[in-house]
């Protein structure tokens, strides 16, 4: 089939060319976004005097039509047509004869794929944001049942000092947040119109940018058509949010396939979110947390290679910019996978309430409390650090705890030591006083649930804006 662009070329591309050079494999999934805006540059040249508008009408018909057969699978998708954008040209000029033709007048491949692409990213934004929420939404819930259950907090993976699991997962909790705020700014990149800035120069014909944009709901136009054919700062946003997105889901991974491990015990996996081992009769893994660590590294990739992709890049456009939407794609099926299951299995899990308050109640993680304790009683806090460090020593060589030891035994080492001190070592006393701002004390967990309740109607209500802006 002769190439569209073929008029100055004598010979017919090589198939290995053929099949390096294209990109449809993949770029098909932008039909809507390229057939949406097709329909708005052709009503745009209608307007403007450029084409007639019974072209642009039967365009539109043509192009609405092509829109149905590629949703019902009726589009047969041609290789030797290179990209999406072909593909679709080709398809109506067929059907409609030389208005088909004229849709291309004004523009080029490279503010189209461009005005593809920013369209697309804004819908995948919504998206997320929409998975992004579910999952808030999930932590906050569980949180909220659990606000009295105890837990070790740990520093170094090693027991550190008591808290709540509520407090834990609304550490998580706030990451989303931060990563929230990160989609909204992704949304704000790909706001920005660049139909119109052509191959590099613009046009000769008397387009008017402003009306396209405002049919495809952009906020801005592009004041330079270079800038507008060669960015891809909106892309490099959106993976360096999934980058980020990702390493804190891959964190949370980390300790779900701890926490679910006969060594802790904190939790179990509902059988639908775990899988067995093909030897190991008795084997409940956590593979979904471990896929989602494991993915996170993909998705690493993904902006590591578009950075490097774009780093020797002389404007405006080359082809190397194709290399933009695999890793995007990939990015974007990784990071909605990874919200969705995550959900879902936060929910359906199970906690062993009993096991996680037995660890606080068998380790040293009351340490802490109990120099403060001393504190209180006129102690500096380093000498009071060390007195308790010789009777965490002294209660380590006898196989005790802390809360073990005899108020004799403790008076060995300060006589400010006196009977209210084991009210002070009990768990639910250590956490129970952390009432600084932020703090796991019971009281705190209910205002930052409070609070997490608020910043969800927030982001809801952000959501809701971009959801009537696409």
């Amino acid at each position: 089939m002769a190439k569209l662009w073929g008029g100055r070329f004598s010979k017919n591309t090589n198939e290995l060319v053929d099949a390096f050079n294209a990109s449809i494999s993949f770029d098909k999934r932008l039909y809507h976004e390229d057939i949406r805006g097709s329909m708005a540059h052709a009503r745009m040249l209608a307007q403007c005097g450029i084409i007639s508008k019974q072209d642009a009408q039967a365009i539109v018909k043509g192009l609405q039509g092509i829109l149905k057969d590629i949703e019902a699978g009726k589009f047969d998708f041609a290789t030797d047509l290179e990209d999406i954008h072909m593909n679709i040209e080709a398809r109506l000029t067929e059907r409609i004869g030389d208005a088909g033709a004229r849709l291309h007048t004004a523009r080029s491949r490279n503010d189209q794929v461009a005005l593809d692409m920013h369209l697309y990213v804004k819908r995948e934004v919504v998206e997320v944001a929409e998975l992004l929420l579910k999952f808030e939404q999930a932590l906050l819930t569980v949180a909220k049942a659990h606000t009295k259950t105890l837990m070790p907090g740990y520093t170094h993976l090693q027991r550190a000092q008591p808290i709540t699991f509520c407090h834990h997962l609304l550490a998580y909790f706030n990451m989303l947040q931060r990563d929230f705020r990160r989609l909204l700014s992704v949304w704000d990149g790909a706001d920005m119109m660049p139909l119109g800035a052509g191959a590099i120069a613009g046009t000769t014909f008397p387009i008017d940018r402003f009306q396209v944009a405002k049919e495809l709901n952009f906020a801005v136009v592009y004041p330079n058509s270079m800038d507008a054919v060669s960015d891809r700062d909106y892309i490099l946003d959106f993976l360096n949010f999934s980058a980020t997105l990702m390493m804190h889901l891959s964190r949370f991974s980390e300790e779900m396939c701890l926490w679910s491990s006969t060594e802790f015990g904190f939790i179990e996996l509902d059988d639908a979110f775990a899988t067995g081992s093909s030897m190991m009769p008795q084997k409940k893994n956590p593979d979904i947390a471990e896929l989602v660590r494991g993915k996170t590294g993909r998705v690493y990739g993904h902006l590591l290679a578009m950075l490097t992709t774009l780093k020797g890049l002389p404007l405006t456009y080359n082809k190397d910019l194709q290399e933009d939407k695999e890793g995007l794609f990939d990015a974007i099926d990784t990071v909605k996978f990874s919200l969705a299951v995550y959900a879902d299995m936060l929910t359906t899990m199970t906690v062993n309430v009993d096991r996680m308050a037995a660890a606080v109640h068998q380790d040293f993680s009351n340490a802490t409390d109990l120099a403060d304790y001393l504190v209180r009683k006129g102690l500096p806090f380093r000498q009071a650090h060390a007195v308790v460090g010789k009777c965490v020593a002294y209660a380590i060589k006898k196989h005790k705890f802390l809360v073990d030891m005899t108020l004799a035994e403790y008076r060995k080492f300060s006589p400010l030591f006196a009977k209210d001190l084991l009210t002070a070592l009990a768990p639910e006393h250590c956490v129970a006083a952390r009432i600084s701002y932020g703090g796991p004390a019971f009281a705190e967990n209910k205002k930052q649930l409070a609070n997490g309740k608020k910043i969800l109607t927030a982001q809801s209500q952000a959501l809701a804006q971009l959801q009537e802006r696409l």
